[in-house]
């Protein structure tokens, strides 16, 4: 997979935008520049008009004529002038006047138009104004003449000038991006260096070294802190389920190996020497007790597996196949009767009718009986083990109390662990696996509620768990159902 650089992107995205900014700007300023330049233009056509407006005079004949006097009068090579009077005489011209130009026309003081003329572009003015002859001392009276002056040039100079400040506020604008994108490249690096040095401490990590430590960079940079504590966080999580599963497959494989090799020294002593049928057929049922108890204990490490993977656990609230704990619960109960008869222990049950939660009905058993076995097992004769069902805001408290020999609180931390055991004695007057707790934990998990112990020794144990209550299953109507046999 071809690999992207954010740092490159970024450069060349924030280079796109400054090199869009400067077509703008080199625009704009285009534009303005020939607006200034073509009034620059127009007032220069003006003076020069005016100049030649000025340079109309008295022709000193009897009919009181005006003539142009152009002594003094130096016009560019290029341009091109006309004056006339009110009568069409023209006083002047210059040499190169085009004779397909129009005269004078319109009665505006002043106007302004363009021409085409020799190939290049030409702007003109026509300028309207009075030239009086032969005024009397005190500058009144003289004769009034209407002169109309026409002057343009080519217009090559403001486009030399647009041109100009465009070559020159283009070359800026490259210089400037050139040094703006090496800046910030530069920049860049720098400022992802705390992510860098994140990127390999996070590396460091493997599956037997866990120490991770957050770079002081990173954890000063705003955006990288809260990353570098979820990966702090993620690792702790995984190197405590790793140590988890590697704990797990210990304790299971010295279990399964204690077990296969007590049915195992049982086989070798019946075959050590002949006997007869009847310490045959004992020595058989010794080992297939053994059996089964590798039995129950693999069928224990399944159902943990099973509740531990079978699926995320849902959000809160959320029913999945929701059951009626109640019901469930009362139906453990009637089946540890006869083992709470045999043990001589009494089972008082204050429970509230018709509360669901979001297990299924083999979760909901199994984590009532395991909890309630575990309860009536380590309770002494002649006590009582008391089961309470009740619901607290959104949530149902199902808590299973007895009054056995506690525990100690050096042990509660780790009595959910697979396979724990605060008094290996007691898992063999009781004959469990050490498997009953963890699964109780994955299936509260699972549902998304908790499940603790209170306790102390020689106080007994109270164990709670908390479940997000369910709505009950929609049934469909009777009706429906009758017809759906039919």
């Amino acid at each position: 997979m071809k690999m992207r650089s954010i740092t490159r992107r970024l450069v060349a995205t924030v280079l796109s935008l400054e090199f869009a900014a400067a077509v703008v700007l080199v625009a704009l300023t285009a534009a303005h520049e020939r607006r200034i330049l073509s009034r620059s233009f127009d007032v220069m056509l003006r003076g020069r008009a005016d100049t030649l407006l000025g340079a109309v005079q008295d022709a000193e004949d009897t009919a009181d004529n005006v003539m142009l006097d152009t002594r003094g009068i130096n016009t560019p090579e290029h341009d091109l002038y006309r004056v006339e009077d009110e009568k069409g005489r023209v006083l002047g011209r210059s040499s190169r006047w085009p004779r397909a130009l129009a005269g004078a026309a319109g009665s505006a003081k002043e106007r302004f138009f363009g021409a085409r003329l020799e190939g290049r572009d030409y702007r003109f003015l026509q300028l309207r104004g009075i030239r009086i002859v032969d005024p009397d001392q005190n500058g009144h009276g003289g004769v009034p003449h209407a002169i109309v002056v026409e002057y343009g040039s080519p217009t090559a100079n403001i486009w030399r000038g647009v041109l100009e400040a465009i070559r020159f506020y283009s070359l800026s604008a490259i210089l400037l991006l050139a040094g703006t994108g090496g800046l910030m490249a530069w920049l860049m690096r720098r400022g992802l260096r705390p992510l860098r040095e994140l990127a390999a401490e996070a590396a460091k990590v493997s599956p037997r070294q866990w120490r991770f430590e957050l770079p002081e960079s990173a954890g000063r940079t705003e955006e990288l802190a809260p990353l570098g504590r979820a990966i702090e966080s993620a690792l702790a999580r995984l190197k405590a389920s790793v140590e988890r599963q590697r704990r797990f497959t210990g304790d299971a494989a010295h279990e399964l190996k204690t077990g296969l090799a007590i049915a195992k020294s049982s086989l070798e002593l019946l075959s050590m020497r002949t006997r007869t049928v009847a310490e045959y057929r004992e020595g058989l049922r010794k080992c297939l007790e053994d059996t089964e108890r590798l039995e129950a204990t693999v069928c224990e490490m399944l159902s943990l597996v099973r509740a531990e993977y079978a699926g995320s656990p849902p959000s809160r609230g959320e029913a999945r196949r929701p059951c009626d704990l109640s019901s469930c619960m009362w139906d453990c109960v009637a089946a540890c009767g006869s083992l709470a008869e045999l043990r001589q222990v009494r089972i008082a049950v204050r429970a509230e009718q018709g509360r669901h939660v979001g297990l299924e009905q083999g979760e909901c058993a199994q984590l009532c009986s395991n909890l309630l076995l575990n309860a009536i097992q380590h309770s002494a004769p002649h006590s009582t083990v008391t089961v309470r069902l009740a619901g607290a805001a959104k949530d149902l408290l199902l808590s299973f109390e007895d009054s056995g020999e506690g525990i100690a609180p050096e042990d509660l931390p780790h009595v959910f662990e697979p396979f724990y055991r605060a008094d290996p004695s007691r898992n063999r007057k009781t004959g469990g696996t050490g498997l009953g707790l963890a699964i109780c934990k994955a299936i509260c998990d699972r549902a998304g509620g908790r499940i603790w112990i209170e306790s102390a020794p020689g106080a007994g144990a109270i164990v709670t768990v908390q479940l997000p209550e369910s709505e009950p299953p929609v049934l469909p109507p009777r009706s429906a159902s009758l017809n759906a046999r039919v």
